[in-house]
Order: structure tokens, then sequence, then C-alpha cells
């Protein structure tokens, strides 16, 4: 209840914090796209916590400051941490350092005390328990009191071992906690060819680690080789009593310990320690974005004791966000795949993060004038954890008096078309997506691709140097090389011309919903082609297929049917589609295919929901689809019936209820369609 004497700014301040942190809490536990970063997120939840403890009148059990933000994904099976993970208190400030330092010394009554020093990885929070030496489970934090089990993914990264060496005097059952992490070396691969698709980057190696570990495929997670580093042992037969050296001795029994961790006696030691990894951090492999400090004795850990959310015997200090300021020289335009025109400013050489920065992107043209951008501005330059330089800031004081403003081009710098911006879209295409150089190469990448037709022994270089020579122009001249061809490029031998025929060859034999998302349909991604090919088996039936019949497939809305529409009336692509076929490339269902569907569950509409033991998610709905029947994401009047496993949430089933919707379990589930 409000206090009446009390100010109503503060409370209208207290509802803004709660609502704007709600948000950042969901896009950085859940989409793990932050918007914000982790500095500006905790000065946010400082304020908050202030006007709370200020006004306890105005208290409310679901505030941001009375809970741990959650990344639970429901398709894997959600599991009770033995020991809650929670958070650490962060700090930015040496200052904030000797307060703790000075809380642990009264906390102790003066008993002397270690503080055990580590590098704060930057990756995804895990705990791995043991039982007599073998790994039984791997879960991740979640929201502190669950997690979810990702234990197959775990035993894709080899740095953390499946079985311990006999004789080593482990407890009979002990936990080891980490943290997951994407080397900054995979890291910028991955993104590369994330931008080869025109697929949003990853903006850090934490938020890639994260996604990686919840991929539903292990072996794409394998593929993606993370790395770990573990840094606690939980358990009630621990084999000391100083956390340091219980860090030891799991490095003793196989598992990767930073050697950079340190005990240290004095707070100056401790400041000292920081001071150097502030620097030295930037040639680690790995992403770091702090220091932790933990007081070394268990026992001692023990009578500090825990607050509501975070221990009072550690903490955690956050290195501050790199940031440079230089001179922008001119801005360049980069064309993709689309045809989407992307700035790039180009900057005095700067040393930021550990390596020297040139460019920056400077994203679109809205962009440019939020910051209103002159040639010759001294900007300021961030990278912190993000591989990305980006601007942030200008100095507009320092600007000359002749720089002149940046005005977005208008015109394609590659091939000279007017250039067009899109209803509802930030960026400025290219319109001539027939013979624009970058564009065509685009499509023949994409085509290539892992995901799409999956042609190995070509890449960029080799797509750019066939272009070059006059040998492609299109995807389906692929299908018309010869090794007369490519034996008169220089460097190519018998073996190199053999292997690229045959990958070429064999991407005759990929399925037709990839060959869809190969083709390149703007707006149609690995998923939607997918859902596109399992209604029409065949490009015919696309081709055909009227504005009404798309949409009235399950997630294809109007934006995505005009796009179909409209390739379909190209001559040109019509006329690439039929030099396909002559190839021979699938362009229907096989009738294996075909022979799997049926019709027992058409004109239902099905709502999955909660965590299930004899199918995945994906199985289940696959199995909806093959049999007629669509997928649907939320439950309304129009909903047929709920799969449900456990755990199926409070909200659907109360809604369920309400409606009269019925809910079936997986084994009534499969009986309904044999």
């Amino acid at each position: 209840m409000k206090d009446l004497f009390a100010d109503d700014s503060d409370y209208a301040r207290i509802d803004e914090l709660r609502k704007e942190l709600h948000r950042h809490n969901y896009n950085y536990y859940v989409l793990n796209a932050p918007e914000i970063s982790d500095q500006e997120f905790d000065k946010l939840m400082y304020e908050l916590q202030g006007l709370e403890a200020k006004h306890p009148e105005y208290s409310d059990s679901n505030s941001p400051t009375m809970r741990v933000g959650s990344d639970l994904n429901k398709n894997f099976k959600q599991v009770t941490h033995k020991y809650p993970m929670l958070s650490l208190a962060n700090t930015y400030s040496e200052a904030d350092v000797s307060e703790f330092y000075d809380r642990v010394t009264k906390g102790l009554e003066g008993e002397a005390f270690e503080i055990c020093t580590e590098l704060k990885f930057d990756g995804t929070s895990i705990s791995i328990t043991y039982v007599d030496g073998k790994m039984t489970q791997a879960v991740t934090r979640g929201d502190g009191i669950r997690g979810d089990d990702v234990t197959d993914n775990v035993k894709t990264i080899r740095s953390i071992p499946l079985v311990l060496p006999s004789g080593k005097g482990y407890p009979h059952e002990f936990e080891m906690r980490g943290e997951v992490l994407m080397p900054w070396t995979v890291f910028e691969e991955l993104n590369k060819e994330r931008e080869l698709h025109e697929e949003s980057l990853f903006a850090n190696p934490r938020n890639a680690a994260s996604g990686t570990l919840k991929l539903q495929n292990s072996a794409e997670v394998a593929a993606r080789k993370l790395d770990s580093y573990l840094y606690y042992m939980l358990g009630e037969q621990l084999p000391h009593d100083g956390h340091y050296e219980n860090l030891i001795e799991a490095k003793n029994w196989g598992f990767k310990i930073s050697d950079n961790t340190k005990k240290c006696k004095t707070l100056q030691e401790v400041l000292d320690y920081i001071a150097y990894w502030d620097v030295e951090r930037k040639n680690l492999p790995v992403a770091t974005d702090g220091i932790v400090l933990k007081v070394n004795s268990i026992r001692q850990q023990q009578l500090l004791g825990y607050t509501a959310k975070s221990p009072r015997w550690a903490i955690a200090y956050k290195f501050q966000a790199e940031r440079e300021c230089t001179r922008l020289n001119k801005v360049s335009y980069q064309v993709g795949r689309t045809g989407a025109v992307t700035p790039v400013a180009n900057l005095d050489p700067v040393l930021l993060a550990g390596t020297v920065v040139k460019r920056a992107t400077l994203n679109n043209a809205d962009f440019i004038d939020k910051f209103d951008l002159h040639i010759g501005d001294m900007v300021y330059v961030e990278k912190g954890g993000e591989i990305i330089p980006k601007i942030v800031g200008v100095d507009v004081d320092s600007r000359p008096n002749d720089a002149e403003k940046i005005k977005f081009i208008t015109n394609c710098p590659e091939c000279g078309a007017s250039l067009v911006r899109y209803d509802g879209e930030a960026a400025y295409y290219c319109p001539n997506d027939m013979t624009c150089p970058p564009q065509i190469k685009g499509k023949i990448e994409h085509f290539i691709s892992r995901r799409a037709m999956n042609i190995d022994y070509l890449g960029p270089e080799t797509v750019d140097l066939f272009y070059q020579k006059g040998l492609i122009r299109d995807v389906a001249d692929l299908y018309t090389l010869k090794s007369s061809d490519l034996f008169a490029l220089p460097g190519f031998k018998e073996k190199s011309v053999d292997n690229i025929l045959k990958g070429i060859e064999a991407s005759k034999k990929v399925p037709w919903s990839r060959v869809l998302f190969a083709i390149g349909i703007r707006f149609v991604g690995e998923t939607t082609a997918k859902v596109l090919a399992n209604t029409f088996d065949s490009i015919d039936a696309l081709k055909t297929a009227t504005l009404d019949d798309l949409v009235r497939v399950d997630e294809i809305g109007e934006k995505i049917a005009q796009s179909i529409i409209l390739y379909f009336k190209d001559d040109r692509n019509l006329e690439i589609i039929e030099r396909l076929r002559d190839a021979g490339v699938q362009l229907k269902s096989k009738s294996e295919e075909l022979s799997d569907r049926a019709d027992k569950l058409a004109g239902k509409s099905i709502v999955i929901s909660g965590v299930f033991a004899l199918h995945s998610r994906d199985e289940y709905k696959e199995l909806i689809e093959k049999n007629g029947g669509k997928n649907v994401g939320s439950i309304s009047s129009k909903t047929s019936f709920i799969l449900a496993g456990d755990n199926m949430g409070p909200s659907k089933q109360q809604k369920a209820q309400q409606l009269n919707i019925p809910i079936i379990n997986e084994e009534t589930f499969l009986k309904m369609i044999e």
C-alpha cells in the first residue's frame, strides 16, 4: 500500500524501473539478445533496490529484485538443483572491493582469512554431477533453483571429463560447476558463417555458447567446439576445507581449472590481481568480464552465510567496457545477398580489447542520423565483450568547422541501381538482384552452404573465382561445370576438381525442403522452408499457390506469402528452376516421404506443452504435421486439443479448463495416430 505522505514521483520511478528491468531480464535470459551492458543493467537494479528500501510499503513479490533471471528452455527436462545456483553481487570499483573485504573481516570477527581470486569467464553457467567418478548429469543454471538437463550436449565438450581416473580419492558423489565457453576463434568463424547466410550475428561468445548449449542436435553442438573452465566443487565429503585446494585436487582428477586462480592473503594482493588482469585479459583465448573473489575457507563461508540472492563470502568485480576515441575518415557501403546495404565506418586504427580496430558497423541510415555523424568526427568506439566494434558516441566539441554531414547513398555502390526502402524496414536495398555482383555471389554461397545444398569443397573464394572467370552467373550454372573448365583454373588439380564435381553431383539428392531453402526466396528461412515443403509437395504446387493458399499455412504470414508470389512472377527465377530440374535437383518430395503422411489429424490445431519421455517436442511436431495436423503456439477456442507432458504450465491448464479444451498425454496421442 502506498504511503499517503510519500513522494509520488518515487512510486512512478519504481514502476518504471520494474517494467524496464523485467524487459531486460527477458531479453538477456530468454532471447539471449541483451540491449544494454551488464553495468547499465546493474545501475538500474541498484537504483530500484535503493527506492524499494526507502519505500517498503510499496513492496512487490514479483519485483525484479526478488528473483534471479531465468533462461529455462521448455524443450529440455527441468531438474531441481541440489544446491541452488545463486548469482554474485557485482561491483565496478576498487572502493567496493575494499568494502567487501571489510565486511568479511567484520563478519569473521577479526579471524584471519584468505581470498581466492579467479577470472570471471564470460560464458554460460553449468553444474555437472559425478557419481563414482562418472558424469551422470549436466544442468544449466536456469532460474537458480531449477535448470535444463543438457547432459548429452555437455558430453560433446571435450575439455569436460566423462569418466575420472580411478584411485584419485574423489568423493562418491559431488558437483563441479563452471562456465561453458566459446573461444574467440570459434566465435569469429561462427559469425562469419551466419553473416554469409545474412542471419543475425551473435553479439558475444556468451550468447553464442548459451544458444549452442540449447540446440536440440548434439552433433551440431559438437561441431561448434565449445570449451569450459570449472571453478567450484560442492559435495558432502570434499577433500579439503579450502576452496582453492579443492580446485587443485579437481585439476589432478582431470578437470580443466584455470592456471590463473590465485590465493591472496591481503587486500593489496587482491587489488594487484585485479589491476594485472584488467590489462592481461586481452591476451586470453576466451572472453572474460571480471574477477571473482571468494573467501577460501568453506568453514568461513558457512559462517558468513547468504543473503536472499547471493553469498556474503563472494563478490564479482566487473571490468569496465573498453572504449577508445578515434577519427571517422569515411563511410563505405557493403551489399549483402538480399541486397541489404550496410554502412561501415572507416577509422584511424586504434587498439581495442586486444585487436586493432579500423572499421565499425553503422547499422543503417537511422543510426547515422541518430548520432548526426560527420566525416572527420572524433567518435567513441566500444567493444567490451563484443567482437563487432560499434560507435557509441561522438565528441561534438572537436568536430571540424567544415565537417561534411554523412548522407546515406541513394545508388548501389556495386551496380548503380537506385536503392529502395521497404515499409517497416530500417535497411535500404539494391533491387537489382539478378546482375548486382555481391547479390549473385551471395545467393550462390547461400545455395552451396551446409544447411542448404551442402556442396563440399566450394567456398566464398572459389565462388568468387568462378564468377570472375565467367563460369557461373547463377546457381543453376553450378550443374553445367565440367572438369575441363576447372582444370583451366590456376591451382586446380585432379583431386580438387574431382571433389568439387562429386559434391555438386551429391547435392542432387538433397531433399525438397532444403532445396526450397537453398534457392533463396526472401523471408523463407530454413524452418519456413520445411513448413512450406510439408504443405506443398513440389515446387510446381508452391508456384501455383494463391495468396490465400499460402497464408492458410501455419507460420506463413502475408509478408512471406507476397514474397513467394513475387519470386515466381519473375521469369528469370522460373528459368533457373527449370535448369535445376533438368540437372536432376529434387524439386518435389520423394514417394517415400509422401507415403509417411496421413490425414488422421486433418483439420486439427494442436498445442504442445510440457516435457516428454517418449519423443522430443520436435518429433511430436513432425508427427502432427505428417498426420495432417497443425502445430499452434497458444491456446484459443480453435484449439482441438493439447498434447501435454510433465510440467505443463498452470496458466495453460487453467485456460484449457476455461475453454473446455481436451488435454491428452503422449501415450493417448500415439494410439490416436497408430
